[in-house]
């Protein structure tokens, strides 16, 4: 398929489906192959990654994606055969799982570029068909059955897979319970439905099955839910879970000797429990919830709301500043101005609405990061565990998407370059098994703040200034300058993960230039290395400082600058450097003017002489930036600068203020930065630069 033709019309909607279900197989996978390694079974995982693969492939074979449709088949087929087993794989059947899953993501991807996806390798196939005798093999011998008290409507739904999930729970010291939970508006309006106690029973159990009842519950209601659970939680733990009384627990384990499990539709165990209740498999929650659900989306209709609302915020910055220029002229302007602040609080929740829409999970944006650090543990032969504490944090599509090769590339230099091989880590004292934890949260200031820390080897200065030709840096900003010098790696050799001087090029890139965010680095030999990078949460539309500064107004966020001050009390007029010292509560910061750095022609002696100044921090210290006038607070539309040409380090993009003329959005901190750079390379050269 080429997405033209026929099928051209369904591809969108199959490619959004394809990597939804995609990214839930890798996520259970990654969970089988844990079981795997500690030797237990893990049969919700193993079920639902059964079902995302049957589902990809009934949407595949609609759409006539045949090399997908054969690939999902035999991953399918032994997965079915695990599910029946209880949910256990052999050791050798899940690197060619990863690979089939590898396979069908390639070929989404293709057809995502519009291309034709690519035949099905014949020895992956191959590999997979030869997977169901070793499932078969590797199924459990059990060899003393458990005996369920289970009534026999009960033991008549269990499949074979959910008795032995069952029995397997009982046999591995957990307890099998059955929770009968009972639904009504009272509990409903207190967050207790079916839905809710199946999320909260999902964090203290694995639940079995779920099923409806009809006839006298407990209570006296004519409706319950009974979840058959495998738990090691107290009953009170689970009643508190669902709000309490009515709703019951029983054990599901009876004394005496075993009973071989009934046949399908065939009744069988005991019978104990009052009340004539009736299975209603097709029966429904009452209390259904209007307006829920997800609706699905394309990005494009999205950034199409956004341009729409980006007009409307220019067009009030026109409005204002008509409307500014009538009252000035004397004209009655009480009723409109009025009318125009109604408007601009429309806006900003208009503002708030769409982006929310655009909103994404961080959690659901690093969902590759365990699949990626499974393949550099098999690359490097290094044990590693890679921890995510994300929370509920969000942040904008456009943002997330830009990010994550940025994450990416640091995730694989702290395996492949910061993490000791286990025999290193033993000889100095450390657990054999390397950690590499990635957490984030949201800032008050609009900024989303990520850390990525390790506990390996840290940071060789002296191999990285050999491998830069440059003396050794004296400090973690120095080094982190070098580490992100284009084309600098330590490795001599190219591999398969590293060696090719992109890596932190492209996260300096990413982080500082396009997103105009902050990015740093701490280091310490023996302990580990942690990266922190501080982002907007979005890029579009922003509230902003504008100024003026050598007759010409300039914008920056909001969210960057520290704080505004009066020079009044400057400590220590410019130097040589162009760099004076203004007082800020009793302490100096230093004091660059902007004439300095945005006119190459002006004079480095008029350096701090402005009337405002804006704190913004510089790799974590406040730095001051003296400008002329504060002209005051807008909401602006940001427009990157794509053209290459006219792109420069310390220049987020442009904006239009109302008037029409093109007002550039400043970065202060990545244009100190660059002066910074200029003056140190020009001084080793034995030039200066202004």
């Amino acid at each position: 398929m080429t997405g033209t033709g026929e099928f051209a019309e369904f591809l969108p909607a199959y490619l959004a489906e394809a990597d939804e279900l995609l990214a839930s197989a890798q996520k259970d996978l990654l969970a089988v192959e844990e079981a795997v390694r500690k030797g237990q079974a893990q049969p919700r995982a193993v079920r639902e990654l059964f079902r995302a693969l049957h589902t990809l492939k009934g949407l595949s074979a609609m759409v006539d994606v045949e090399p997908v449709v054969s690939v999902a088949h035999w991953m399918e087929a032994s997965l079915r055969l695990a599910d029946q087993a209880g949910g256990r794989l052999p050791e050798s059947s899940v690197e060619p799982l990863v690979e089939g899953l590898r396979a069908i993501e390639l070929r989404v991807r293709q057809l995502g570029a519009g291309k034709t996806a690519s035949p099905a390798p014949a020895n992956l196939l191959e590999r997979l068909e030869a997977l169901g005798p070793q499932v078969r093999d590797a199924a459990p011998k059990r060899s003393r059955p458990v005996r369920l008290d289970a009534e026999a409507a009960f033991a008549s739904r269990l499949t074979p897979s959910e008795r032995e999930q069952l029995e397997g729970g009982l046999a591995g010291g957990q307890r099998a319970l059955r929770l009968d939970f009972v639904p009504s508006s009272e509990r409903a309006a207190k967050g207790f439905n079916i839905n809710t106690v199946r999320e909260r029973m999902a964090k203290l159990a694995d639940i079995v099955k779920v099923l409806p009842l009809s006839g006298a519950a407990a209570g006296g209601a004519s409706l319950a839910f009974a979840l058959l659970l495998i738990t090691r939680a107290e009953d009170a733990v689970l009643l508190d879970a669902v709000g309490g009384a009515p709703a019951t627990v029983r054990s599901l384990e009876a004394a005496g000797p075993a009973e071989p499990a009934p046949e399908d539709g065939v009744p069988g165990g005991a019978a104990g429990v009052p009340g004539p209740a009736v299975l209603e498999e097709d029966l429904d929650e009452p209390e259904v919830r209007r307006g829920g659900g997800l609706l699905r989306v394309e990005v494009s209709r999205l950034d199409e709301a956004m341009e729409w609302l980006a007009a409307l915020v220019v067009n009030r910055s026109r409005l204002t500043r008509a409307v500014a220029a009538l009252t000035q002229a004397g004209a009655p302007t009480r009723e409109i101005t009025a009318i125009l602040q109604e408007n601009g609080r429309q806006l900003r929740d208009l503002r708030s609405a769409i982006l929310r829409l655009r909103m994404v999970r961080v959690g659901d944006v690093l969902e590759r990061l365990p699949l990626l650090v499974r393949g550099l543990r098999r690359a490097t032969g290094k044990a590693v565990r890679l921890e995510l504490d994300v929370g509920d944090a969000e942040l904008d599509k456009a943002v997330a998407d830009r990010l994550l090769p940025a994450l990416v590339h640091l995730v694989r230099n702290a395996v492949d370059h910061a993490l000791e091989s286990p025999e290193e880590r033993q000889a100095a004292g450390k657990a054999q098994e390397g950690l590499v934890r990635l957490s984030c949260h949201a800032r008050a200031s609009g900024q989303l703040e990520l850390t990525l820390r390790d506990d390996g080897r840290g940071v060789d200065a002296k191999a990285v200034a050999k491998a830069a030709n440059a003396p050794v840096p004296d400090s973690a900003d120095a080094l982190l300058d070098l580490l992100c010098r284009p084309g600098l790696s330590t490795r001599q050799e190219a591999t398969r993960t590293s060696g090719r001087g992109m890596g932190m090029d492209i996260v300096r890139r990413i982080v500082v230039e396009q997103l105009g965010g902050e990015l740093r680095m701490d280091t310490r030999k023996g302990v580990g290395t942690t990266f922190t990078l501080s982002v907007p949460l979005t890029v579009t539309l922003m509230d902003a400082i504008v100024f003026e500064c050598a007759g010409r107004r300039y914008a920056v966020a909001v969210g960057t600058v520290e704080e505004l001050i009066d020079v009044a009390g400057v400590v220590r007029p410019a130097g040589a450097d162009g760099i004076g010292l203004v007082q800020r509560r009793g302490a100096a910061v230093p004091l660059v003017s902007l004439v300095s750095l945005l006119d190459a022609t002006g004079d480095a002696s008029a350096a701090g002489q402005g009337a405002k100044a804006l704190i913004v921090r510089q790799r974590g210290e406040p730095v001051a930036f003296a400008v002329d006038r504060l002209v005051g607070q807008q909401e602006i539309v940001l427009r990157p600068l794509e053209d290459p040409l006219v792109r420069v380090p310390g220049v987020a993009g442009a904006t239009d203020l109302g008037d029409g003329q093109p007002t550039l959005v400043l970065d202060l901190g990545a244009l100190g930065a660059a002066r910074a750079g200029r003056r140190k390379r020009a001084s080793r050269a034995g030039g200066w630069v202004s």
